[in-house]
């Protein structure tokens, strides 16, 4: 991946932040998204140029598609490119589903998958025009078994959606040399954690294990896997 260009979508913190340092190893270049927390964002641009790599950060609020849109053609005029997306950024809520508003649904369904709906809009036609892509979109290790969520109702529900719109994306792109993919983290150290951490492995999960799979979608090892799930839990809840 020496030469070529990611996009980090809510990098300037957590997992994303992790997730852009270690792509930071392999890519040419990686781009910072932040909606809000701008010294943050430049504080993981200092690291990766630490690295010798490429870097700036861009602010946006992705639950809007005009500046989804604007940002990932801003990104593209000022790298040239964007070959590899990650599309990170995607707010939790945890709220009895009788307390839910329809402010707190709007902003659970639009932060979590209409922000990743409208990046791969913006960035799909350039990995289409190059014929090379990697994208993998985060999200929940749950989302396969569709079981009851009493406090994530929206969220869990958003993110069910993301996988199936995971899937009819890769089918639509795979013959562009473009795969797509979903990484879904279980229960992860500083996340919110149930009462119920019975996970099989011993332990929470690190942000270097949801990195790790990751980087190991958007290599060239794994080029023929396209439209797939890669639940990274420990073994919880399975």
């Amino acid at each position: 991946m020496n030469d070529k260009i990611a996009l980090v979508t809510g990098s300037s913190r957590g997992i994303g932040r992790n997730i852009a340092l270690r792509l930071a190893d392999e890519a040419a270049g990686v781009i910072v998204h932040f909606k809000s927390d701008r010294k943050a964002a430049i504080d993981v641009v200092k690291e990766i140029e630490k690295k010798g790599k490429l870097s700036g950060c861009f602010q946006a609020d992705l639950t809007r598609e005009d500046q989804a849109h604007a940002f990932i053609q801003e990104a593209e005029g000022q790298y040239g490119r964007i070959d590899i997306l990650i599309n990170n950024f995607g707010p939790i809520l945890e709220k009895s589903w009788e307390k839910l508003n329809a402010e707190d649904w709007d902003n659970m369904w639009r932060g979590n998958l209409g922000s990743a709906f409208y990046c791969l809009q913006a960035a799909i036609p350039g990995m289409r025009g190059r014929k090379w892509g990697r994208v993998v979109n985060m999200g929940f290790s749950r989302v396969e078994q569709r079981v009851a969520y009493r406090n994530i109702v929206p969220y869990a529900i958003a993110k069910t959606g993301l996988l199936i719109l995971t899937r009819s994306v890769a089918a639509s792109v795979a013959s562009d040399g473009i795969t797509v993919n979903m990484v879904s983290p279980g229960l992860i150290e500083g996340g919110i954690l149930p009462k119920d951490q019975n996970i099989p492995a011993g332990r929470l999960g690190t942000f270097d294990d949801v990195s790790s799979a990751v980087l190991f979608l958007v290599s060239d090892q794994a080029r023929y896997i396209t439209g797939t799930n890669l639940v990274v839990s420990g073994g919880w809840k399975i």
